[in-house]
Parts: structure tokens; sequence; C-alpha cells
């Protein structure tokens, strides 16, 4: 194994590890800030008074979160402000290995599919079950070599 290859596997369970644990977090549907003021017991003017600025400016930031328009600077400083941590992460929907095989099983069909197209035309088509085979073999061929414009769409 070469040096980046052990570098994307560090990386591999590292973010693995984090979607395991975080796989049964939803945000809260009035957003984080708001949650765990309210959770606190602290009122917008008592966070704000903590913080030095404005009530006003406490609940804009909590509407801001709610439609996605908020910095993480402004999240870490009202958590801050209230004595919390905040944390942020992008975690796969399941595993990172799973994204790597459905990538390469999609670009290994797409693959098989145009050589099928024009091997149909001239007749040597392979029959269904070669041609899942060699899809697999392909997307195999893929995930260990990981060619440059892996993750194109097209």
């Amino acid at each position: 194994m070469n040096v980046k290859e052990a570098v994307r596997k560090q990386h591999v369970r590292i973010v693995d590890r984090a979607a395991q644990q975080l796989a049964s977090v939803q945000t809260p549907s009035n957003g984080w800030l708001t949650s765990l003021r309210k959770a606190l017991g602290m009122s917008g003017a008592e966070v704000a008074a903590r913080m030095g600025i404005s009530r006003n400016a406490i609940y804009q930031a909590e509407r801001n979160e709610r439609e996605g328009a908020i910095t993480l600077n402004q999240m870490q400083k009202i958590a801050d402000g209230m004595g919390g941590r905040f944390v942020y992460a992008i975690i796969p929907e399941g595993s990172v290995d799973e994204m790597i095989r459905a990538q390469a099983v999609n670009k290994a069909e797409a693959l098989i599919r145009r050589s099928s197209a024009q091997m149909a035309l001239e007749k040597q088509s392979l029959p269904t079950a070669q041609t899942k085979q060699r899809i697999q073999e392909l997307a195999d061929e893929l995930i260990r070599d990981m060619p440059a414009g892996f993750w194109a769409i097209k």
C-alpha cells in the first residue's frame, strides 16, 4: 500500500466513524440554536446580554439557521455564548466504501452499456449473466485504480 492509499484509508476510517456516531442525529425543526437556548431555559435577551449583542441579532441568527443562511462563524460564536460547543460534519449516506462501490458500478455499467451497444450492432453482444459479471469485474478494477474522472457524472 502506498502513502496516498494509506492516507485515504485513514480518512475513510475517520469519516465512517463519524457517520456511525451521527447516524441517528437529526437537526431539530426549529434549529440547534433555538433548541439549545430553550433547553437551557435562556431567553434571547439573556443570550444576547452574555454576548454583548442585541436580542434581535440572536433571533435573526436563529431564523438564519432555519433558512440555511447562517455562517459557521455565527454558529460558533452563539454556541460559545450559550456555553455550548459547535460541531459540524459532512457524512456519507451509508459508508465511504458503499459510496465508492456505487459510483464504480455506475461507471462500469455506463462503459459496458456503450460497448454493448456497439457489439449489438455487430451482433456480438454478451449474454446478460456475462454482462453482469463484466460490470462487477470492471467496478472492482475502477475501485482499485480510481482513475482520473472517477467521480465525473458522465
